[in-house]
């Protein structure tokens, strides 16, 4: 069982782990022993989750989740092959954790009329900069 919150948990049977040859640093140990971890977890079909969780990961775009809605989170940033599971494990239990809490709503603000001044005040520095770059500035003198 994955605790992800006090009030969500993943049941063990819907997540499913295959662990995989790791690339990188290693020595021989690389070349025979499978440490890396590929966590899949099915969001789309998953019945432990709330719809509002689903709905936020489903939206989210994410280039770990596929077309079918399956989340795959690839771990292979340790040499063993325990110590990835729990990198696995906890980076997925961040992810959904990350889902549960409703995102803040954007408040419509309108700029101060202190910075309408500073931003039109350096648009006229700048023209005049630019004016007296010109040809005609250098007939003047």
């Amino acid at each position: 069982m994955l605790q992800v919150t006090p009030s969500l948990a993943i049941p063990e049977q819907e997540l499913v782990e295959r662990f995989v040859r790791a690339g990188g640093p290693g020595g021989q140990n690389v070349n025979k022993a499978s440490t890396a971890v590929e966590l899949r977890f099915d969001v789309a079909g998953s019945p432990s989750l709330p719809p509002v969780v689903r709905e936020r990961l489903l939206a989210r775009r994410d280039r770990r989740l596929t077309a079918e809605g399956v989340l795959v989170i690839s771990a292979q940033r340790y040499r063993t092959q325990e110590r990835n599971r729990e990198d696995a494990r906890a980076r997925l239990a961040a992810l959904l954790e990350a889902a549960t809490k409703a995102p803040k709503a954007r408040l419509a603000t309108k700029p101060t009329r202190a910075s309408k001044e500073r931003r039109l005040g350096s648009k006229r520095q700048r023209a005049s900069i630019k004016r007296q770059r010109s040809a005609a500035a250098w007939e003047r003198e």
